[in-house]
């Protein structure tokens, strides 16, 4: 993988014939939107804050130890595929994905074991073992998760909503399917046992949600998963971040780190190109913005070229929640822990309620465990094994000091693990590394430090969210977490396909 440390370099006479588009910020969203927009005739630069491409996929390489500091979870993986052939390759020449079974193991507070799977028949099973009259409305919530998915994905995920029209075309589906209730609401609907609620409504807290209040549009989480599998990149999520930027370099574009953008330019209320932290300008026609929306549009751009997303607006804006997470590797391995892991704590509907609501950093915690090295030993050294253990926590509105909190806080987490799923493992320890909100702040420029950007309440999705075309500056676009349809690897993914139709072909531009 090469990058390049100024976004200006010689460029052949063929390329300097091609419209500029320039793409702020390296995560999936912003690279699977360069590999697109070079697919259409775009000479392409992408512009990267930190010294290594990746964005929330940045990988850290510590003691022996490779440590994805973001998303592992692959699932939809014809996105990916789309990417490659869209370069005339494929996906297996530069990435290897292993499906994962079970996808998830979850730890209830007092011990008892649920695995989620793709086999139905395997699932029943696991669902009648809590609760044998639950098993009939399991069926029904999963034949509903796939209804939501039919509308919710299959037809909406790649689609703009750039218009009140097009939000009213989709109301009917919305009233229809009830979206107005949460994921929880969608579940309790058809299985009453709370455990079993719990273990079928999780899964928003992986884009940012709390499952007792987002739109049940991601109910239909649950059937995607069966549809395609959970997926884990051998050698790391970084792999296929470095398979993204080997396809923007055979289009002819290139990725540019330590190349924080400080402003986007602005000439007659159109975007122009950007302006580095360091004082260059990159001139462009088009500016697609892989940032942070809430950052993009607070930061990036004047108050006075903003109508619809003003300074109050962002700053009233409900927010995602923020991570605390801790990077360690052990000198042994623990090979009765799953690549996944959810532990719950004793107070699962009481702790999101301080995390989103009261924005108070509880005492207790839930945690979601990575373990890799399950099923790809190579990421650590012989007989060792790596992890991250992530703790939902409120955005930085809580007003905590984490530079007080921090350690305490990994302590707790530490002891905990310790007396559940991680015997001795103060004692195993020989690598260690935490992230805090303040770092999404400060390393990824994530407004109030919310990890996944603006939660997706059904008052923040699809015509609710910023636009994929900015309804405020001519050829500005975002893509990622903050814009439409949301986080997630299918999400941001995605957000960067739905460019295909809102973005000019190159040929515009002759």
């Amino acid at each position: 993988m090469l990058t390049r440390a100024s976004p200006h370099l010689p460029v052949s006479d063929d390329l300097k014939r091609r419209p500029h588009a320039v793409v702020i910020g390296s995560g999936f969203g912003g690279l699977a939107a360069a590999v697109r927009l070079g697919a259409r005739g775009y000479r392409v630069t992408v512009l990267e804050k930190l010294d290594r491409p990746g964005g929330r996929a940045y990988v850290f390489r510590q003691d022996g130890f490779t440590f994805d500091s973001g998303p592992t979870i692959v699932t939809a993986p014809f996105l990916l595929e789309e990417l490659w052939e869209l370069c005339g390759r494929q996906l297996s020449d530069d990435v290897e994905l292993k499906s994962l079974t079970p996808f998830y193991r979850l730890r209830f507070h007092n011990g008892e074991i649920f695995e989620c799977c793709a086999d139905a028949e395997a699932m029943r099973r696991e669902v009648a073992r809590f609760s044998p009259s639950d098993v009939a409305g399991y069926e029904r919530f999963m034949a509903e998760s796939e209804e939501i998915f039919k509308v919710g994905f299959q037809e909406l995920a790649h689609v703009p909503f750039g218009s009140l029209l097009d939000m009213a075309k989709v109301l009917p589906d919305f009233v229809r399917l009830q979206s107005f209730r949460s994921v929880y609401g969608c579940v309790a609907r058809y299985v009453k046992d709370e455990r079993l609620r719990i273990a079928l409504s999780f899964h928003p807290l992986f884009i940012g949600a709390n499952p007792f209040c987002t739109t049940s549009i991601y109910a239909m989480i649950a059937h995607l998963e069966r549809h395609w599998g959970v997926h884990f990149v051998m050698g790391g999520t970084g792999k296929l971040v470095e398979g993204l930027v080997g396809l923007i370099e055979g289009q002819g574009g290139y990725v540019c780190t330590n190349a924080e953008v400080g402003e986007i330019l602005l000439g007659n209320g159109r975007a122009k190109g950007v302006r580095l932290k360091s004082g260059e300008t990159v001139e462009a026609d088009i500016v697609v913005s892989n940032a942070d929306s809430a950052w993009t549009y607070r930061h990036l751009l004047p108050a006075s070229a903003r109508k619809r997303w003003t300074d109050r607006k962002i700053d009233k804006a409900r927010y995602s929640m923020s991570l605390f997470v801790w990077y360690f590797g052990t000198r042994r391995r623990y090979e009765d822990v799953a690549h996944h892991t959810i532990l719950l704590g004793p107070r699962y509907r009481e702790l999101l309620h301080d995390i989103f609501e009261k924005k108070h950093l509880a005492p207790d915690f839930s945690l979601y465990l990575h373990r890799p090295t399950a099923t790809d030993p190579s990421l650590a050294p012989d007989g060792c094994d790596a992890f991250y253990v992530l703790s939902p926590v409120p955005h930085l509105d809580s007003q905590t000091d984490w530079a007080v909190a921090a350690e305490p806080y990994r302590h707790k987490i530490e002891s905990f693990l310790s007396q559940t799923v991680l015997p001795d493992l103060a004692d195993n320890l020989v690598s260690s590394r935490v992230v805090t909100p303040v770092d999404f702040r400060e390393r990824l420029l994530a407004f109030k430090g919310a990890a996944f950007g603006l939660e997706p309440v059904f008052l923040q999705s699809a015509w609710f969210r910023p636009h994929n075309k900015s309804e405020d500056v001519e050829g500005l676009y975002l893509v990622g977490a903050g814009t439409h349809p949301g986080a997630g690897i299918p999400g941001v993914l995605s957000s960067a396909k739905v460019l295909d139709q809102v973005v000019p072909d190159a040929a515009a531009f002759a």
